[in-house]
């Protein structure tokens, strides 16, 4: 990308004109790239072929399911954003659900909802749809950075724009790194955000080429920039890609001279978005709350292995992995942490060297950096030590700076960069086609994590889960047993252990298990619940019903919790009492066939077969492999039909 010449170079300085291609507005100068007939097709064509291209290579995603990795929290077991009453909407505007305020996000989710009910197909299909705008918005930012860092280059047409704009939407948009934001419906936060993103800075650019305060473009810039913040607090760092902007391709201020009617200017100009960013900065730390926060030494290892590792997998994609996870103690001289060390300083260099002769090269990688900061460990949040949905919104600048090697650095001739693009966009296409499927269930998603990092607690966790589910108790509890071995110190292994010993009829030491679990983390409801159920199996039914109460105090919306103090009351024959908990149970996962199999039991007790026969009939319908209601159903249709 060719380094264009001062601002007051720009005018011709023979008659004070507008120069050929460009025209004042309110005494600014406006780059108007020449276009030809021949060229208008990038109006409508590229944009549409962006939009395609990326929907096939995502199409995969709309056959994913709902996934054991925080979508049990955020969907299936909350029923708070289920629509967009009055009631849902002061949820979402007042809740820090796993310590994040998206309201805007979670207004999404519920309109979702009311269109797809639980189907996850129609939440795949709106983060899609929200992805290929988000290609689509960043192919017209490309194309206007084009235009204003090529504005000095003669004979550039809007022709010559589209290609290398379209292959930076298209990097972007089709390389793997996308798909844990897409694929994954908890991160509807990320692509919803980079729209607004998006569409703040493409605004501002608009704003810039007649800037007034009067111009709808810097209050549209202003308001979409609150949008992004109201999605996922990681957009505040937009006030600083603004200044960059304004460094390069913009040209009002110069990293050296920072004094002057132009830096007064600009000053005033990002105030209010620098206030915005702020404000969210200061709300994200207290959503936060994280505990058990990293040294500061610890944390500096961690961030420059995270920018090391994203910039690695940019080049690179393979081997990607649905969580990196947080090594159990961060050793400042291993060689992970100092070859990222040098990785981040030879980086730092590189930018430095190019930034006369290629200021764009600077420009990007600098823009790189700003954007990933809130994600790199600084504020530890989460058990990972990186993760590929962190690059979502940085990646962008990285897929500028790919366009703009291949199209203006590197010595091919035109059809040579055009077939090295086609083969990239390619490859990155099947790649990402590939790694969506990895999110088509819990399984899978699992599978995959073990397959990267067999050392993974969590995975081993979350795998033993899923095996106890399938009835594959062997092998669920050998993964519940490296779990344990792995990090005894993690609540989550020795409450899912215990579940396991406890499918085994190996009461005691499930017991003890669970116990471990609630030492290591007391309010946590599972192993309550589970201890729970097995107090009242041995007969003691208060002693249960109160482990019961204490995880609905912590969880108020556990439905196993419900459903078990059901069942509990029934055994003491109070079947008007336990009725309220299948349906407090079914107002959280609405398709449990537990909660209506054991409403319809309760209800047959009180000889309500009719009532009964419609609970079983649910059953049955929400799973047909259900063999108790099917039975159930049997005999609460002939007692019906009995005179």
């Amino acid at each position: 990308m060719a380094q264009g010449r001062s601002q007051g170079d720009r005018r011709s300085r023979k008659t004070g004109k507008a120069a050929p291609n460009e025209h004042r507005r309110n005494d600014h100068v406006v780059y108007s790239p020449k276009t030809s007939s021949s060229a208008r097709y990038a109006r409508w064509l590229v944009p549409v072929c962006i939009a395609v291209a990326t929907a096939i290579a995502f199409a995969p995603a709309l056959q994913n399911g709902f996934v054991s990795w925080d979508d049990p929290k955020n969907f299936l077991d909350n029923p708070h954003y289920r629509g967009l009453g009055p009631t849902q909407l002061g949820w979402m505007w007042s809740t820090f659900l796993a310590g994040h305020y998206v309201p805007l996000t979670w207004m999404t989710l519920g309109a979702d909802y009311l269109l797809w009910g639980m189907n996850p197909m129609g939440y795949h299909a709106t983060s899609l749809l929200i992805h290929v705008a988000n290609a689509v918005l960043l192919f017209f930012v490309a194309r206007r950075l084009l235009e204003l860092s090529t504005r000095n280059q003669p004979g550039r047409s809007a022709s010559d724009l589209a290609l290398p704009a379209a292959f930076a939407a298209l990097f972007f948009s089709l390389h793997p790194l996308r798909v844990e934001s897409v694929a994954w419906i908890t991160e509807r936060r990320d692509t919803l955000s980079l729209f607004f993103y998006l569409a703040s800075v493409l605004a501002y650019l608009r704003f810039r080429d007649a800037p007034s305060w009067k111009s709808r473009w810097y209050w549209i810039a202003l308001g979409t920039f609150a949008c992004a913040l109201l999605s996922k607090g990681t957009a505040v760092t937009l006030p600083a890609v603004l200044v960059l902007l304004n460094v390069y391709p913009l040209r009002r201020v110069s990293v050296s001279a920072w004094r002057g009617a132009e830096a007064r200017e600009l000053a005033l100009e990002l105030a209010p978005f620098f206030a915005l960013a702020a404000g969210f900065s200061l709300l994200s730390v207290v959503a936060l709350h994280p505990p058990d926060q990293l040294s500061p030494m610890a944390k500096l290892a961690v961030s420059a292995y995270s920018l090391e590792l994203y910039v690695e997998k940019t080049l690179m994609p393979l081997g990607l992995s649905p969580l990196y996870q947080m090594p159990r103690h961060v050793d400042l001289v291993a060689s992970m942490f100092i070859a990222a060390y040098a990785s981040c300083i030879a980086l730092a260099l590189a930018a430095w060297m190019v930034r006369r002769k290629w200021p764009a090269a600077t420009a990007a990688l600098a823009a790189f950096v700003v954007i990933t900061l809130p994600m790199l460990g600084l504020v530890q949040n989460g058990p990972q030590i990186a993760a590929d949905r962190y690059t979502y919104h940085s990646g962008a600048a990285l897929a500028l700076l790919a366009a703009g090697i291949l199209f203006y650095a590197v010595p091919l001739p035109v059809v040579a960069k055009r077939t090295t693009a086609a083969i990239v966009l390619l490859v990155l296409a099947l790649l990402t086609w590939n790694q969506t499927s990895t999110w088509h269930d819990s399984e899978r998603l699992w599978t995959r994590v073990l397959h990267e990092d067999s050392t993974s607690s969590i995975a081993h966790t979350a795998m033993a889960n899923v095996r106890y589910q399938q009835g594959r108790l062997d092998e669920g509890l050998e993964h519940s047993r490296r779990a344990v071995e792995l990090a005894p110190d993690l609540a989550e292994a020795h409450n899912d252990f215990g579940v396991g010993l406890a499918q085994r009829g190996q009461v005691a030491e499930a017991t003890e298990e669970y116990r471990k679990a609630i030492a290591l983390r007391p309010k946590y409801e599972e192993p309550l619940n589970n201890l729970g159920l097995e107090t009242v199996r041995q007969g003691d039914i208060d002693g249960g019903i109160a482990f019961y109460r204490r995880a609905l105090e912590i969880n108020p919306d556990y439905a196993d919790a419900h459903v078990n103090w059901g069942n509990a009351l029934v055994r003491e024959s109070k079947l008007a009492d336990a009725i309220p908990h299948y349906q407090a149970a079914l107002t959280v996962r609405p398709n449990s066939a537990d909660a209506r199999f054991n409403w319809g039991v309760a209800l047959a007790q009180q000889g309500r077969f009719a009532e009964a026969a419609s609970q079983f009939q649910a059953a049955v319908a929400l799973d047909p492999n259900h063999a108790e209601a099917r039975d159930y159903l049997a005999k609460a249709t002939r007692l019906i039909k009995q005179p």
